[in-house]
């Protein structure tokens, strides 16, 4: 069983004891955290499909961590000008566990 679900404006392929990894969610850890936007639920061989959202599906989580993401670097250069500008950043992430997935 997985659901297709929708976590601040991304999709996410959510199967029970997965691990996602999505943009920061305040909270601390070990924080539950239900969502019932699901698009999508798999059960068996019959699939639900909503417009836009499932309704009674829900996916139950629980907070793990908070931490940043590898660096990105961005550099710009134009040749002749001396111009030369390098600027990075780092992304914050929450990783959720995957406790339960519900539906009607």
């Amino acid at each position: 069983m997985y659901a297709m679900v929708e976590i601040k404006g991304k999709q996410y392929k959510a199967e029970e004891g997965a691990v996602l990894k999505v943009d920061r969610i305040d909270g601390e850890n070990g924080d539950s955290i239900d969502f019932d936007s699901v698009l999508l639920l798999k059960k068996d061989d019959s699939v639900k499909i909503g417009t836009p959202y499932v309704k009674g599906a829900m996916v139950k989580t629980t907070l793990e961590e908070s931490k940043k993401g590898k660096k990105v670097v961005i550099i710009k250069f134009r040749k002749r000008k001396g111009y030369r500008r390098k600027q990075g950043h780092r992304e914050t992430y929450s990783y959720l566990k995957v406790q339960e997935i519900t539906g009607a």
